[in-house]
């Protein structure tokens, strides 16, 4: 049974989904401390936060059994993402959710903003009819600078086209043929920043665009625009916005986001005239709300019982159209090939490249190698949380170095083939492995020698002479310290030259039976792995 915590109000609808779900158990505790997070979170295998929840450090440090963290939304700048992944936990959002709904809000305040309603509202409320007081700006030939042009940026855009706007945007991750598509030209910031009549805010909050709007950027600025912020409060320098309103370098801005939230008595942009407010109210619609909370109660209910990881924010590879699956057995054999690596090495492995061939393992490669630098951090206990979530960074940080390469010659023919060479102060080594029927791990290639054997329980690997009777004191040593052969499997490079023996064997061989077997004339080296 699956154990959820939902720390943050969420809609019925995904609620239900997580009622219905026979495997799964949920409590809703809404307006927790951080102490009392803490305290309950090792209960959990899977946490579901909006924007309320801060899931720092300290909360991920006691979440000894989490595996998921989903955000119902897209922002998750409440979310210690680094934390998370080194500690292997899955983070997840919902990015395309609300998307319409924070695009809609975006044009309404833009609208607005423009034409005085809000004041204009407030005015004849108060039994004033000042006409003249409200003359407004048209959207309509104006431009629209778009900092973000991710999904909501191009929603945005295609809404503010139809409204006869010229629409431009920054974002360096974009492609030209992107935005050529929706008709709109990409700048650099500074080249977008002096043709803007409108700017807009739709970028996630990194260490490259917290506070991109500042002092020096709105300086830049065309005088008297109009800054819109329904993305994240700490994209803007708000006293900077502030000064800049105070001084008439702004015309006006249209705020739903703040530093803080609800925004403190003393922020700086309350109270000013040329600042329309609105509570975050950009996923507030009923059909975000219902699809926000449909996708991630879906998606994390799906990553817990390993069926799909959709939208997930850290993971190492993206699960395509081929389903986790595929990807998942690539990991088991990743991880087998880098166990043995690691048992067989005569030293730190520092480097490991790669080659791939056939369809799915060619799409799983990122999988592979997550797999592989997890066998090769986790022996047969591990002392820390190792999967394959956190496997390359904690391999990164240990000086183990992941290449592709084609620099690899193939041995034989498979359907699916993973080549892995693996170095070390002073040697190499190359393993093959496979997926017989598509699912079935074998290992094939060790250096030159061909095998076909079962990387599973525990394995006795020797390197000897192909000499006469080594097979029979192999076996007799064994069978004297009742340890039981189930398979064994060898391969040679040519008769009477080295061979090598993969053995597996029902129960663990001692330092005792390790160091007897040394003992064997022909015998170079004994190994013994647990998968």
């Amino acid at each position: 049974m699956y154990t959820i915590l939902v720390s943050d109000k969420l809609g019925k609808s995904g609620l239900d989904i997580l009622e219905q779900a026979q495997d799964v158990s949920y409590d809703l505790k809404l307006g927790l401390s951080k102490e009392e997070l803490i305290a309950i979170i090792p209960d959990y295998d899977a946490l579901i936060v909006r924007s309320g929840t801060q899931v720092d450090a300290d909360l991920v440090d006691a979440a000894t059994n989490l595996k998921v963290i989903g955000r119902a939304g897209i922002g998750v700048d409440n979310i210690d993402r680094h934390a998370a992944t080194m500690k292997g936990i899955i983070v997840m959002n919902t990015p395309k959710a609300n998307s319409v709904a924070t695009a809609e809000q975006t044009m309404a305040l833009m609208l607005a903003v423009s034409r005085h309603t809000a004041v204009a509202h407030a005015s004849l409320l108060a039994g004033e009819w000042t006409r003249s007081a409200f003359v407004g700006s048209e959207l309509q030939d104006k431009t629209l600078g778009i900092i973000g042009f991710g999904n909501i940026g191009r929603l945005v855009a295609t809404r503010a086209k139809a409204f006869g706007m010229t629409v431009i945007a920054y974002d360096p991750f974009i492609s030209e043929e992107v935005a050529q598509e929706m008709d709109v030209t990409l700048f650099d910031l500074e080249d977008l920043l002096p043709q803007a009549d409108y700017i807009s805010l739709h970028t996630a909050v990194t260490s490259d665009t917290t506070k991109i709007i500042n002092e020096k950027t709105i300086a830049q600025m065309k005088d008297r625009a109009i800054l819109l912020n329904v993305a994240r409060g700490k994209l803007i320098d708000e006293q900077a916005v502030a000064d800049a309103l105070t001084s008439g370098k702004l015309k006006a801005a249209a705020i739903d986001v703040y530093s803080s939230e609800p925004p403190k008595a003393d922020n700086p942009l309350l109270g000013l005239p040329a600042v329309l407010h609105t509570p975050h109210l950009g996923a507030s619609s009923v059909e975000a709300q219902k699809t926000v909370a449909t996708e991630i109660a879906e998606q994390v209910v799906d990553a817990l019982r390993g069926i799909d990881f959709r939208n997930t924010l850290n993971m190492p590879f993206r699960v395509g159209k081929e389903g986790f699956n595929v990807h998942h057995l690539y990991i088991e054999l990743g991880q087998k090939i880098g166990k043995m690596h690691a048992a067989l090495a005569d030293g730190d492995i520092t480097k490991i490249e790669l080659k791939v061939s056939g369809i799915n393992a060619t799409r799983a490669v990122k999988a592979v190698a997550s797999g592989i630098t997890m066998g090769l951090l986790c022996q047969e206990e591990c002392d820390e949380q190792i999967n394959y979530i956190n496997a390359p960074i904690l391999a990164e940080e240990r000086g183990i170095i992941t290449a592709q390469t084609m620099d690899i010659p193939n041995l034989g023919t498979y359907a699916n083939l993973v080549l892995c060479r693996a170095y070390w102060d002073g040697g190499e080594r190359v393993l093959g492995g496979t997926l017989f029927g598509g699912n079935e791990p074998r290992i094939v290639r060790l250096n030159k020698y061909r095998l076909d054997a079962r990387p599973e329980g525990i394995v006795l690997m020797l390197e000897n002479k192909d000499v006469s009777g080594v097979i029979g004191h192999i076996g007799t040593i064994l069978a004297a310290y009742s340890i039981n052969i189930g398979e064994w499997r060898m391969g040679r490079n040519a008769p009477g030259g080295d061979a090598i023996s993969f053995l597996n064997v029902d129960s663990k061989p001692s330092p005792a039976v390790l160091k007897a077997l040394e003992q064997i004339t022909a015998v170079t080296k004994v190994r013994s792995i647990i998968f």
